[in-house]
């Protein structure tokens, strides 16, 4: 009866899991939209930033998953691995931010007086 008990409470904690990390992988997604968009179709004359497709996407997803996660194990009180989620979330902002992986085209960008 005990082990029923405790493989029940593991499974829901996992599926809890699989949901926090669905859920920041959804948000991820949902911050990188603006910026792909208007990196793919918005770009003056035509022009284009494939970074924000081939970089900027996954980076954003498997941050989200990480910050989901990292939220879901500081909620069940493991702060090690909260704590080492967070700075593998950190790394990745600092990774996008080196890489300017949301950065608009560059002819939006520099476009000078007319625009």
């Amino acid at each position: 009866m005990e082990s029923e008990q405790t493989a029940r409470r593991e499974a829901l904690a996992g599926v809890a899991g699989l949901l926090a990390a669905l859920l920041g992988a959804l948000a991820g997604l949902a911050v990188w939209f603006p910026y792909g968009h208007r990196g793919l179709f918005g770009a003056f004359e035509g022009e284009r930033n494939a970074d924000v497709l081939l970089l900027g996407l996954p980076l954003l997803v498997i941050g989200g998953t990480v910050a989901g996660l990292t939220v879901f194990t500081a909620v069940r009180g493991r702060w090690r691995t909260a704590l080492g989620l967070a700075a593998a979330v950190a790394g990745l902002a600092a990774l996008g931010y080196g890489l300017d992986v949301l950065a608009p085209p560059q002819a939006a960008r520099d476009c000078g007086s007319p625009c």
